[in-house]
């Protein structure tokens, strides 16, 4: 799945329990469960990672860096900074993507990248 897609769904996560504790224990067994459906990647590594963190700076920006949608969406795409940053596995080995995945089919990454938009775009709108 890709990232801005896991920032939507950890930030709809954090928005629906509105807790921040739970926001953040959600976060990592969402992106696992995210990555269990079949889907189609971005292959430009620069455009995936802009993309999430733009979805996750524009949330931070209106609900507030501690609200829980944005811990929500940080926790949930969290662990594909192992992808990027070796020193995060744990004895050289990935702790959340092993085994591959499910990628090159399924969900196309444009389908992804428009609920992600849709998604964040709710969480964007005024709070009651």
């Amino acid at each position: 799945m890709i990232v801005s897609l896991h920032v939507a769904l950890g930030g709809a996560a954090g928005a629906l329990v509105r807790s921040r504790p739970l926001a953040l224990l959600l976060g990592p067994p969402l992106h696992v469960a995210g990555d269990r459906v079949p889907h189609e990647d971005i292959p430009d590594r620069s455009f995936e990672i802009g993309s999430g963190l733009v979805a996750l700076g524009v949330l931070a920006a209106r609900r507030g860096p501690l609200d829980p949608a944005v811990l929500g969406g940080a926790a949930c795409a969290m662990p594909d900074l192992e992808h990027v940053m070796p020193a995060l596995r744990l004895g050289g080995e990935k702790v959340f993507h092993r085994g591959g995945g499910r990628h090159g089919v399924g969900i196309s990454a444009e389908a992804q990248l428009l609920v992600a938009g849709a998604v964040v775009g709710f969480l964007l709108r005024r709070r009651r």
